[in-house]
């Protein structure tokens, strides 16, 4: 899946110019999905917290029972010469991925030393504010005892891509998702959070959706910044009650909402303020 203009390869051990092919056909992870990834960014010159992106796809791969083939540092080391390659002031999306290649005689499970490991660095332009909705998706999270919640793995995707699907297709850019008993967890691509009386409001990590870097980057700089953050238990009722809603995520890192279903959000001042902090942040200003 290639998502940008330009984009290159490092697979078994050398850097390749295009989408190059890593699967096989009878790869365990065509088959069977056992593949994990993770996303970084490189904008303005920055890549922050590469060195977390880098450490959490190796969680994934030993959440999802494979032996990684190489260590968070050479993963970093790779993204960072990976980057490189383009010019200082490239806009990158950075993915990492672990895939399962063989399986065991029983054939549904992996053989976990089999684990494959490329990366592929694309050009992608950092969105601009301004036109991000949302509305409520009818599809849920898996709870974490049905699905491979706690890792960044590929087969959670089918899921959320069409959660983003069937959104985009009533005109929204994006949905809430929800938890197995109703509660708002996140949306197809990103963490939430919503503003009510000048206190920012997120969904409570229950295992049902990924604490992303970036939403534990925001919440900690805007309780640094004297804003109150609080992680609780929020329904969509409480997102119709919201001042202000905004998203935080690989692709834009943090997004005010504009429209929320049928109701026109104004630019608000703490999503404001939380992508200054980001950038000033990711900037070390």
């Amino acid at each position: 899946m290639a998502v940008g203009k330009e984009i290159i390869t490092w697979v078994d051990g050398a850097w390749h110019q295009g989408n190059a092919p890593i699967i096989n056909a009878a790869d365990h992870a065509a088959w069977l999905g056992s593949a994990v990834f993770d996303g970084a960014r490189q904008f303005e010159g920055v890549r922050p917290d590469i060195d977390l992106h880098a450490a959490r796809i190796i969680r994934s791969a030993e959440a999802m029972g494979m032996i990684a083939p190489v260590d968070a540092a050479t993963v970093q080391g790779l993204l960072e010469e990976g980057c490189a390659k383009f010019g200082p002031g490239t806009d990158l999306y950075l993915r990492p991925l672990m895939w399962a290649r063989d399986s065991t005689p029983g054939i549904i499970d992996l053989v976990p030393e089999s684990t494959g490991f490329s990366i592929c660095i694309e050009t992608l332009p950092m969105p601009d504010p301004g036109a991000f909705s949302l509305t409520v998706s009818p599809y849920c999270r898996p709870r974490p005892d049905m699905a491979l919640t706690e890792a960044k793995a590929a087969s959670l995707y089918a899921n959320n891509g069409r959660i983003m699907a069937e959104a985009r297709a009533r005109g929204f850019s994006n949905a809430l998702s929800r938890d197995f008993e109703g509660n708002v967890a996140e949306t197809a691509s990103t963490n939430v959070f919503m503003v009510r009386d000048g206190v920012v409001l997120t969904p409570v990590p229950n295992g049902t959706f990924l604490n992303g870097i970036t939403r534990q980057r925001v919440m900690a700089l805007l309780r640094a910044d004297g804003v109150c953050v609080q992680e609780v238990t929020l329904t969509v009722e409480d997102f119709h009650e919201a001042s202000e809603i905004f998203v935080t995520g690989n692709i834009a890192k943090v997004m005010p909402v504009a429209r929320f279903e049928d109701r026109t959000l104004p630019a608000g001042p703490i999503a404001a303020r939380a992508r200054e902090l980001y950038w000033d942040y990711a900037h070390s200003r």
